[in-house]
């Protein structure tokens, strides 16, 4: 159903079984009403000049249980194979005088309608292919899609959602700083809803999670300061292993992402919820793993070259890495310093899970430490004290 507003149609993708909650994740009830609700909801106070719902898994449940008007309720048969059937047939549904789409996610309910505004003003004003807002530097969603990349977008297929595109686009591609931490904030899992319960109301909860975010960083006093550091963007699962390693080689460890306390990762010595390796410690001996899993990668190698560190490595897989050195060269790094990120990070050892994959990362650190030394060593002229 069109609406009076701007000819931007929001997708509101709802089709998943929601397999590690274990229940109708759309359908969790916070502050008395369900998360798509709250979507919904935000939604509507927004600009947008149509608003599609894309259901699949459990469609008549969740139908009989939101209230759905001025929105169209579009059902995606084939929602098993995943995210990239959900995108098409939203995009299939969309106005054809449509000028741009903005894709939402149903387990996000904090998005505020100031941030999709935002959105469509910036596309308004800079025409950009795609739009991706910024909370401190770290990426979130909703992602806004001009008119001209939908092809590509309905081309995906299975489990691929639209950053699949995003390589091929990078000219194309803004990101828009929003003062909105809602952005950063799904449901997956149990555990994650009932955080967000524990809060006695969306007032408490919205300003307990801004406080947990505006932190600039917070030192551990119960470690002392060791000259070699090690900084990982990200709080996964191989963050959280390689820090554990970290800590056992006696490397100060810090942890850069928006959301995560000390408490959450014992093992770090400083949390840093800015994007922003100028509030470090200057020191010579850095290591940066970047584990972001897309959040924020390109800038923070960036951030972690332009600070000399003198290890830099991405977590991900050889596609994705290739294509933040693409977006880096165009950014103004030198190929001479993008040859020495490590893509991927850590040694050709067959690792597989996040302790191995951490295992390798830090065997490649030990590595190139020890390799420097005997450099150093090897060119010291002879006579001289070693």
């Amino acid at each position: 159903m069109t609406r009076v507003g701007s000819r931007t149609s929001a997708i509101i993708l709802a089709a998943g079984s929601s397999t590690r909650m274990g229940t109708v994740k759309q359908l969790l009830r916070l502050d008395g009403r369900p998360l798509l609700q709250h979507v919904l909801d935000n939604v509507r106070a927004s600009v947008v000049g149509e608003i599609i719902v894309v259901l699949g898994a459990s469609a008549e449940v969740i139908r009989g249980e939101i209230d759905a008007h001025n929105a169209r309720i579009v059902m995606n048969e084939d929602y098993r194979a995943g995210m990239g059937t959900s995108l098409k047939a939203g995009l299939s549904a969309v106005n054809p005088d449509a000028e741009a789409a903005l894709i939402i996610l149903a387990d996000q309910p904090f998005v505020r309608p100031e941030t999709i505004n935002r959105l469509i003003s910036e596309h308004v004003r800079s025409k950009a292919q795609i739009l991706i807002p910024l909370y401190r530097g770290f990426r979130g969603n909703p992602v806004l899609l001009d008119h001209t990349v939908f092809p590509e977008v309905m081309a995906l297929g299975g489990d691929i959602g639209c950053r699949a595109i995003f390589g091929g686009h990078l000219e194309g591609i803004v990101k828009v700083p929003v003062d909105d931490v809602g952005i950063l904030l799904d449901i997956d899992r149990q555990s994650d809803f009932e955080t967000l319960c524990s809060a006695p109301n969306h007032f408490e909860r919205e300003k307990a999670l801004l406080e947990t975010a505006d932190l600039p960083g917070r030192r551990s006093p119960a470690r002392p300061e060791a000259q070699q550091e090690l900084v990982i963007v990200g709080r996964d699962a191989v963050a959280v292993a390689l820090a554990k390693l970290a800590r056992m080689l006696n490397f100060t460890v810090t942890i850069v992402d928006p959301l995560v306390s000390i408490v959450e990762v014992s093992e770090a010595d400083c949390v840093l919820h800015t994007l922003d390796f100028t509030l470090l410690a200057a020191n010579s001996d850095r290591h940066v793993v970047v584990a972001s899993r897309g959040a924020c990668d390109e800038e923070a190698i960036e951030q972690a070259i332009r600070a000399n560190s003198v290890y830099v490595g991405l977590v991900a897989n050889r596609k994705r890495g290739e294509d933040v050195i693409r977006a880096l060269l165009m950014r103004g790094i030198t190929e001479e310093k993008l040859n020495n990120v490590r893509l991927p990070a850590g040694l050709p050892i067959g690792a597989d899970t996040p302790e191995e994959i951490a295992i390798s990362i830090m065997a490649e650190i030990v590595f190139e430490r020890h390799k420097g030394k005997a450099e150093i060593q090897a060119r010291r002229p002879e006579g001289l004290p070693q």
